[in-house]
């Protein structure tokens, strides 16, 4: 036997000794997250010595490993808002309760139709009263719940961009050791480990794209393409955080207007890159707060801002509908705007030379009302927005119209008409008007339960100390947050006789205002802003406050559903990304016993070679 063949044994042993070592190591971290199956990379034939153990190297799919933190990032999104929107459509309770907005919707209405039947029932006005009592305490408590999530999801954007901004270092300094290391040394393959679990535990954060680099080192970046990690410099990421959010607190790009936090991340440069105005995140936890936190409950909260105002208006103002009139060749409509209050918002319809119709909105201010006024905050997005000042009173409203209308329109007082009554003309082969409208609040303050008709301030805006709410914009949109505003005039309260008696003569039995009040409830149709997103998101809904509350609670079932539904798809898509990363770079443990056998039956021979020598040299010496 030649001393080459001792040599090859004795190498053979080593490799398979560091070989066995790696089996055992594998199998010891089977179940360790985020742990890379290891293997010998290569085996060098040394001439006519033998052979040497190779480099340790990680079996890694790369393909997987980019689906795999892809999925991750997109399911930490669906979850999300799967779960806040579970929570949004609970705090409706569920349709057809007592307890739930339809229900108690439902059972106002109820009590309306039973105290028109018998208004002289004490025990039905009582009733009726409590009912109106129950819908705004039900109200009000559903619009708090939608701001105390956005609170919640304020502050949970402030834990994750904190963990984020943490793992971006991470990852940089893990760059720094992995780059300065030899890719021979077992312990790079347990840094390269740590690294990816970092990127993929980021990856539930916010999307991040990986690009390898030459030195071993990893740069990561947002899908808009803004560094986060170069090397071993990380980008640092701050979020301003507000605390407990009002209705009125949305986002802005301007940061003098904003009212909520947003995501900055700070280069090592020094350069501060606001990722929420840039769109750099589009998917994980972060991606879903934000667009829960300024889109789907902002705009919940607007839903309920539009069914607390037609359920005021309902019963308290008078639709005024303007009739046909024409003169010296021009036409429109007269209107009767008596009683005009600032946001009782007068809706011309127009129609130019070239047949497009518009919405122009006269929108009645006391002068401190924004301007322009955003359309987005009335019924019609789409609409032309004109402020009209008229603190001058009713018998300057004619002027005040014409002077915002401008040329091209003819204002004046209808013809033998109350001072409010207002004539508003064009020519129709330049500009046709196509429709007339307002609703007027008919009582000038809560005290006024007697005004001599049918509507009534029932529900008041406790905000404003309990006044009758009109949709002022004086001072800002007096329709934002109005939901958590709501509650019962204080004066119907206090008496509830005022449910039945519109005068101070009105006679025992007249079932004039619970009829109107009822009919106000229950068929009178009303304009909801296009903004709710009931019945879609460019038109405004024509529909009544119960048939509104519905399509609320069925709008918000079905985005809750839908929502679900997202989400078991992604975490379908998650775990199957899960099962391809781990069959092709995880550990198998029965493939490593295998390996094992294998091995082991390597070791024995290369263990006789070595026998057979010893006892060759033993031969030898006794001879």
């Amino acid at each position: 036997m030649s001393l080459n063949a001792l040599n090859t044994a004795t190498a053979g042993l080593q490799v398979t000794q560091a070989a066995i070592g790696l089996v055992s190591q594998n199998v010891a971290n089977a179940g360790t997250a985020g742990y890379v199956k290891r293997s010998l990379t290569s085996v060098s034939t040394l001439g006519n010595s033998g052979v040497a153990t190779g480099t340790i190297g990680r079996t890694l799919d790369a393909v997987s490993l980019k689906q795999l933190r892809l999925e991750t990032a997109g399911a930490a999104y669906t979850g999300l808002s799967a779960k806040v929107q579970g929570q949004l459509d609970a705090l409706y309770g569920t349709p057809g309760t007592p307890s739930a907005l339809d229900g108690v919707m439902n059972a106002f209405a109820q009590s309306l139709q039973a105290l028109a039947t018998d208004p002289t029932s004490a025990a039905s006005r009582a009733s009726a009263v409590s009912a109106a009592k129950t819908v705004a305490t039900t109200v009000s408590g559903i619009a708090q719940g939608v701001q105390d999530l956005r609170s919640g999801l304020e502050s949970q954007l402030g834990n994750d961009v904190s963990a984020a901004s943490t793992l971006l270092a991470r990852v940089a300094s893990l760059n720094g050791k992995i780059a300065g290391a030899s890719k021979t040394e077992p312990a790079t393959a347990d840094l390269l480990d740590q690294r990816d679990q970092a990127i993929n535990t980021l990856s539930q954060y916010l999307d991040v794209k990986v690009n390898a680099q030459s030195d071993g080192s990893v740069s990561l970046l947002t899908a808009s393409g803004a560094t986060l990690v170069d090397h071993g410099a990380a980008a640092s990421l701050a979020f301003d955080g507000r605390g407990a959010l009002t209705p009125q607190a949305q986002y802005a790009a301007d940061p003098k207007t904003r009212g909520v936090g947003t995501v900055t991340a700070t280069t090592p440069a020094g350069a501060t890159i606001d990722l929420v105005a840039t769109g750099a995140i589009r998917s994980g936890s972060i991606a879903a707060a934000v667009s829960l936190r300024d889109d789907t409950l902002v705009q919940a909260q607007r839903q309920l801002d539009d069914l607390a105002g037609g359920l005021s208006r309902a019963l308290s103002d008078r639709p005024a509908t303007g009739t046909a009139a024409s003169a010296n060749g021009l036409s429109g409509f007269d209107i009767d705007l008596t009683g005009l209050q600032a946001g009782n918002a007068v809706t011309l319809g127009v129609r130019n030379a070239a047949g497009v119709g518009r919405n122009l909105i006269l929108m009645p201010t006391n002068g401190a009302a924004p301007d322009p006024i955003d359309p987005g905050l009335t019924d019609d997005p789409t609409a032309l927005v004109v402020p009209v000042d008229i603190s001058g009173g009713s018998s300057t409203f004619a002027a005040q119209i014409g002077a915002a209308l401008g040329a091209g329109f003819s204002v004046s007082g209808t013809p033998g008409g109350t001072a409010g009554a207002v004539r508003i003309l064009s020519d129709p082969s330049a500009l046709a008007l196509t429709g007339a409208s307002a609703s007027v609040t008919v009582p000038t303050s809560a005290a006024d339960t007697k005004a001599g008709s049918g509507q009534l301030a029932l529900f008041v805006d406790a905000g404003t100390g309990g006044g009758v709410f009109t949709g002022s914009f004086e001072g800002g949109s007096h329709l934002t947050g109005f939901a958590q505003r709501l509650a019962v005039n204080p004066a119907v309260a206090a008496d509830s006789a005022t449910m039945v008696d519109y005068a101070a003569s009105t006679a025992a039995g007249d079932t004039a205002r619970p009829r109107a009040l009822a009919d106000a409830l229950t068929t009178r149709t009303l304009t909801f802003s296009a903004a709710s997103g009931v019945g879609g998101v460019s038109a405004p809904r024509a529909a009544t406050v119960v048939g509104f509350t519905q399509s609320v609670i069925d709008a918000r079932g079905a985005a809750s559903a839908e929502a679900q539904q997202l989400d078991e798809g992604q975490q379908i898509a998650l775990s199957s990304a899960q099962s391809r990363f781990g069959k092709e770079s995880g550990v198998s443990v029965d493939e490593e016993m295998s390996k094992l056998i294998q091995l082991q039956t390597a070791y024995s021979a290369n263990a006789r070679v070595l026998t057979a020598a010893r006892d060759m040299l033993d031969t030898l010496l006794r001879i």
